[in-house]
């Protein structure tokens, strides 16, 4: 049985990362070929104990026809990488849709949304590997596993170089490609913790040539990618979606806590970014989602609207709802309704 699994808890609220429940189901009905080795929810078989650290899931899938699946927008533990050895397949990632081709190396940290599959996910054989260096916001340090045995030069460089720039595809060499092939090898023999001593060595060659890759390509590092600021910028545009299971549970210093900074330095960043304060902008997001949902939903009442946006009077939200759209709620749910085809 796949098991949710947490990435990390904070705030009161936990955060989760994909299950991988529709792969688990493609692979146990024997419509695609999978190897893995993993820890936790991931499917595939159990690393050995102590084995790896950090690393979350290593393997690849075969799908030889098309599928009836795809990996919907989510977020993982670690740092991911993807390589597509053969096919074609749809990719989307920060809202950008992509189409991987043979060779295509993705590279997706933890804050970063991403989805496999547009909606489906194609014929092809991908190659990964997710390992959790204890981040999940920009601005943290990244925290290496032991194991990995480059210089601290060589990992300083990479941690620049990977936390610094969004480019979220490239196209990898014939050794990287070579690489994941040996990696699967052992991923695929492996009894017991056999290859761990290999698949160590091979995985260390994976991130020295993912550096090679990274020294050889002309892509501008930007540090701000790594501030506070921009981890209050992936909050404030995740704020929306949010509300319909966090709506009455946003104060201002759970929206700091949710970012790792004082609620003042919080405040900062939020004017900076749109000029309001952080419980302003709340309440526009507010507004914006029961907009939506009064279109979107017509099953429900505008009480329960109200709620599930986080006011806790229909007097109050119908007030600051007609301040915002200059109408009732009653009336923007009508006029949409008519306006439809």
């Amino acid at each position: 049985m796949v098991q949710t699994p947490a990435i990390y808890k904070e705030a009161g609220q936990t955060y989760v990362a994909d299950t991988c429940c529709c792969l688990a189901r493609a692979v146990e009905q024997q419509r695609v070929g999978l190897r893995a080795l993993v820890c936790g929810h991931y499917p595939g078989r159990k690393l050995p104990r102590g084995a790896l650290p950090g690393v979350k899931t290593v393997g690849f899938w075969d799908a030889e026809h098309p599928q009836d699946w795809g990996l919907d927008w989510h977020r993982n533990e670690g740092i991911e990488l993807t390589l597509l050895e053969r096919g074609r397949l749809p990719f989307s990632v920060d809202g950008q849709d992509l189409v991987l081709q043979p060779g295509d190396l993705t590279i997706t940290r933890p804050w970063q949304l991403h989805r496999v599959g547009n909606p489906h996910v194609t014929a092809g054989r991908l190659h990964w590997l997710i390992l959790d260096v204890e981040v999940r916001r920009p601005q943290q340090a990244w925290k290496w596993p032991l194991w990995l045995v480059l210089s601290k030069a060589d990992l300083k460089q990479l941690t620049n170089m990977l936390r610094h720039n969004e480019q979220p595809v490239w196209h990898g060499s014939e050794e990287l490609r070579r690489c994941f092939q040996r990696i699967a090898r052992l991923v695929e023999t492996d009894r017991a913790g056999e290859n761990i001593s290999r698949l160590t060595l091979h995985l260390n060659e994976l991130f020295l040539l993912v550096l090679e890759m990274c020294r050889h390509s002309e892509v501008p590092l930007d540090a701000a990618l790594s501030s506070s600021c921009r981890t209050v910028q992936l909050f404030l545009n995740d704020l929306s979606a949010s509300l319909e299971r966090l709506g009455q549970e946003w104060t201002l210093p759970r929206m700091a806590e949710r970012c790792g900074l004082g609620v003042t330095h919080f405040v900062h960043h939020c004017k900076r970014l749109t000029n309001m304060t952080p419980l302003q902008y709340l309440n526009q997001c507010r507004l914006q989602t029961a907009g939506r949902l009064l279109h979107e939903r017509p099953e429900r009442t505008i009480t329960q609207i109200a709620t599930c946006c986080g006011y806790s009077s229909a007097q109050y939200f119908a007030t600051v709802f007609g301040q915002y759209y200059g109408c009732t709620p009653r009336d923007f749910r009508q006029r949409n309704a008519a306006r439809a085809p």
